[in-house]
């Protein structure tokens, strides 16, 4: 398939660039994958899609203030350091701005507490730099760093708060699992007080999820490595959750990354961690995933791909086009879809 046969057409102004006053009033497109129907809902409508011994699973990952502002202290010159992987303690893999500027051996200052050091060139451009700091390294780049929203969204965010879910736990994302900002504390209640389960899972989300695929030929794309965790807890839920007859509803394509990765050709979740590479596109044969709530994504992404892998290009290209007319808002602060 071709990069191009995943291109629509979507006007600025759809581009949400703030958040919904509240998290659970955003929109909801609702698609019906046997029958074929779309339906215009809210977001806490999802639970009247959810049924008791349904499993939730959610990414409980934290977007990190990944944008750090360095200067060289000899010459005064300017870079920007975009955190992407943790490798260690003290080393990250990261974007760098200007490029020129980041050589191997040179040391930038961010801070007078902290300071960044370019230990090695990757082959795509991105750099290893190694961060010394003094006292608590979480306390050092909260004072440090700022979250890097999305290149489309140009109005500064108000309340950091909006960039997160609200069961964020585990520092490490460069970006927002955004399926899950339309939660709230009190909707996630009744889902569970209706006999849903809730499994967390664990990926920190990389800046490549959202970068348009550059290459034609979409099998010739080369996918990011992201970290994921699913622990024996979440495994066991899930699978008694499939065993009883429940359905498993991945909360974005993060989780549903996480579980396509740890599942096998039986459909059985395995606890466990490392890095995945999984490039989900239409062919894909889904082993873990019977449901979806995904937000609406980019043209020519892998996210775009993954969903028309879930239902097909065609369904997918016929939803997106009754959500522009619609004017649903798009992307990371936009509304949400439920595929199932």
């Amino acid at each position: 398939m071709k990069t191009s046969d995943f291109y629509y057409d979507l006007p600025q102004e759809l581009i949400a660039q703030s958040p919904a006053e509240v998290r659970s009033a955003s929109r909801l497109l609702v698609y019906d994958k046997a029958e074929g129907t779309i339906e215009d809902k809210v977001f806490s409508d999802i639970i009247d899609y959810l049924n008791p011994g349904d499993v939730l699973v959610r990414n409980t990952t934290r977007v990190i203030p990944a944008r750090l502002y360095a200067h060289r202290p000899d010459t005064g010159g300017q870079m920007e350091f975009l955190l992407l992987r943790r490798i260690d303690e003290k080393h990250w893999e990261c974007l760098v701005k200007p490029g020129r500027r980041a050589k191997v051996g040179r040391t930038f200052e961010i801070n007078p507490s902290l300071s960044a050091t370019v230990t090695e060139q990757l082959e795509d451009g991105n750099r290893i730099i190694r961060l010394d700091y003094e006292g608590i390294f979480e306390e050092v780049l909260d004072r440090a760093g700022e979250v890097p929203l999305p290149p489309y969204i140009t109005k500064k965010l108000e309340d950091k708060s909006r960039y997160q879910t609200v069961y964020a736990h585990e520092n490490g994302s460069a970006a927002a699992p955004t399926a899950g900002l339309h939660f709230t504390e009190e909707l996630l209640s009744k889902i569970e007080a209706k006999g849903v389960v809730i499994a967390d899972v664990l990926l920190h989300v990389g800046l490549g999820t959202f970068r348009p695929v550059s290459v034609e030929n979409i099998e010739e794309h080369h996918m990011h490595s992201e970290y994921y965790e699913c622990t024996e807890e979440a495994a066991e839920k899930i699978n008694n959750a499939r065993k009883n007859g429940g359905r498993i509803v991945a909360v974005g394509t993060t989780s549903c990354r996480t579980l396509e990765s740890i599942t096998d050709e039986n459909g059985i979740v395995h606890a466990g961690s490392g890095n995945t590479e999984i490039f989900i596109t239409p062919g894909y044969r889904f082993k873990a995933v019977d449901a979806l709530i995904t937000n609406f994504h980019l043209p020519e992404s892998t996210l775009l791909m993954l969903i028309s892998a879930f239902c097909s290009r065609e369904e997918i290209m016929r939803v997106y086009e009754h959500a522009v007319k619609e004017r649903y808002r798009f992307f990371s602060f936009g509304d949400a879809c439920f595929f199932h």
